[in-house]
């Protein structure tokens, strides 16, 4: 049980750190390159995604009560829907970022 509580506490702990460097990697990125800029934004998406799943399983896993399973769901299916969206985004990006750079750096 402590363990999977470390496990879980290491996951937050480093999705909110790739949520966070993916975010300033969109804001860094040059306003030539749009694709790129939504590609970074949907990476941190997919990160904040696992934040919320990760918190939601170990706030089950800490607590008991009506509420705290309530909540917890509510952050699981809002976390898996927010991941599995930006999962496929970042996919869907993914294959346009080497023409955008061919066209951006001529």
């Amino acid at each position: 049980m402590e363990f999977l509580n470390f496990v879980l506490v290491f996951l937050i702990i480093a999705s909110a750190v790739f949520y966070f460097y993916f975010k300033t990697r969109q804001f860094r990125t040059s306003h030539v390159f749009p694709i790129r800029k939504k590609m970074f934004a949907s990476k941190a998406g997919l990160f904040l995604g696992t934040l919320l799943i990760s918190f939601g399983v170990n706030q089950l896993l800490l607590f008991n009560g009506t509420l705290t399973y309530v909540i917890a769901g509510v952050f699981i299916v809002f976390g898996g829907y927010v991941a599995i969206f930006n999962g496929k985004a970042t996919q869907h990006y993914k294959q346009f970022v080497d023409e955008e750079t061919n066209l951006n750096t001529r």
